[in-house]
């Protein structure tokens, strides 16, 4: 299996994990295996793609990874904290403070501004915003001269960059992002995908991105593969004409 690269990290970083899944299994009603003893494990700073055809269970890995659901048996390790060991409200607290989210829906509220949507975790969390840390995050996002408007006044690529933003305000262990182009025309969702790799590259975020475009895919610095709820295959810097590729024959197969 192939390590993750790593870039602009100290060397006791380098080695250390952000996440581990470890046999995991996820069935409902007893009889349907979403996930079938998948093991897996995502150092810091890293950039990780997770695809596969409808059904593989890469968005039950997704929800299982950030604790918004629980196993039925195996362990999901974030830092040092196992997250299937936790109950909900202890799950609800963890993910507010290390874990962000981007999804394909911006999931922006109308009524704030710019600036509100991006510190609304915090104020959810009753902490206190860094302000040295988000001027720094949106300067880099590109948001600095939008903080005032309104989700209803910019562009969907703005919107999009505005979730990116709000999921990283409380400087989380880990970003998941489900589809987070999906909704975004080829040339904005490439901008996305770039802005991610550079807060990866740059700032040393960990991410894991569920799509179903291996164009999307080929920005991280690995991909998985899912098939009927196991890891299929992994790929160590892939093109986008090689998961297309993965992706065909899979298709065949089934």
């Amino acid at each position: 299996m192939s390590s993750l690269l790593r870039t602009r990290t100290t060397p006791h970083l380098a080695a250390s994990t952000a996440l581990s899944l470890r046999a995991v299994t996820k069935a409902y009603d007893g009889s349907v295996t979403a996930l079938d003893d998948v093991s897996l494990d995502v150092p810091r700073g890293a950039f990780l793609a997770v695809m596969g055809p409808s059904g593989s269970g890469k968005s039950t890995l997704l929800h299982c990874a950030s604790g918004l659901d629980t196993p039925s048996s195996g362990a999901v390790v974030l830092g040092d904290v196992e997250l299937s060991r936790l109950s909900e409200t202890r799950r609800t607290t963890l993910r507010r403070g290390r874990i962000g989210f981007i999804f394909q829906a911006y999931n922006l509220v109308p009524s704030l501004t710019v600036e509100q949507n991006i510190t609304l975790p915090l104020r959810l969390a009753h902490a206190r915003p860094d302000r040295a840390w988000l001027e720094e995050l949106v300067g880099r996002i590109g948001l600095a001269e939008l903080l005032q408007r309104r989700p209803g006044e910019l562009s969907g690529g703005q919107q999009q960059r505005v979730a990116i933003a709000r999921s990283l305000a409380a400087r989380p262990d880990i970003v998941f992002a489900d589809e987070p182009t999906g909704a975004l025309d080829l040339d904005t969702a490439g901008e996305v995908l770039a802005l991610l790799r550079d807060l990866v590259d740059e700032f040393g975020q960990t991410v894991v991105m569920v799509t179903h475009d291996p164009g999307a895919a080929a920005w991280a610095h690995d991909t998985v593969v899912m098939k009927d709820g196991r890891i299929h295959q992994r790929f160590a810097r892939p093109t986008a004409a090689e998961l297309a590729s993965c992706l065909t024959q899979l298709r065949t197969l089934a």
